[in-house]
């Protein structure tokens, strides 16, 4: 699975000149919470909804209701915009961007082929990468099932599963501690109820 498949390719930018109170404004309209900073086509920053926050005047400020408006339609973004961006590429693979943000403890990455700017792609994207993966939206019946790990379990596994003429729309495996494997599957048939007894007679466990 690649950034491609889970980024957003509309992205809204803003060029290194746009003021706070602009960007601010954008980022309420589009309702989004982070955005690329662009200069004449090329990538030049990145700022977050949190950014912005931390750079406009305190509410305990001494300063009056008129400069505190003119110091954000003034300030341009360049100013508090991050300079050194993490991003990633369109053919990243999805594990490779969520480490990116775990270990540079960041929401969203800028996807760029080149110089250019193609899309972006954030921890709700991520997120629904990993939904897929373990089948949530998969039609049939979700079931767990729990083997010690060992060569020819997925064989077998497919085996038993083919002999009801039952279709596996999901398959996800963790591995647990003490040697074992736990399978999240999503089976869709007439016979999901045999394909289990049939699996428990065999050693499997099937958890609730």
């Amino acid at each position: 699975m690649y950034v491609r498949q889970f980024m957003t390719s509309q992205v809204f930018t803003v060029t290194p000149d746009e003021s706070i109170a602009d960007t601010m404004a954008l980022m309420r309209e589009k309702k989004i919470d982070r955005m690329p900073v662009v200069d004449k086509g090329k990538l030049v920053g990145f700022v977050t909804d949190g950014d912005l926050r931390e750079v406009s005047p305190s509410p305990a400020t001494t300063l009056s209701i008129f400069e505190l408006n003119y110091l954000i339609a003034k300030t341009p973004i360049r100013e508090v915009a991050l300079k050194k961006v993490v991003t990633c590429h369109p053919d990243t693979q999805i594990e490779d961007a969520a480490l990116l943000m775990r270990e540079h403890k960041i929401g969203g990455l800028p996807v760029l082929d080149g110089d250019k700017l193609v899309g972006i792609i954030t921890g709700y994207d991520i997120l629904d990468a990993f939904l897929d993966i373990m089948g949530s939206r998969s039609p049939g019946q979700r079931v767990v099932i729990e083997k010690k790990d060992e060569a020819g379990v997925l064989l077998d596994l497919a085996g038993t599963i083919k002999q009801f003429d039952v279709n596996v729309t999901s398959f996800a495996f963790y591995h647990l501690r003490d040697n074992q494997v736990q399978i999240l599957a999503h089976l869709q048939g007439d016979q999901v109820a045999e394909t289990k007894a049939a699996l428990e007679e065999k050693g499997y466990r099937i958890r609730k």
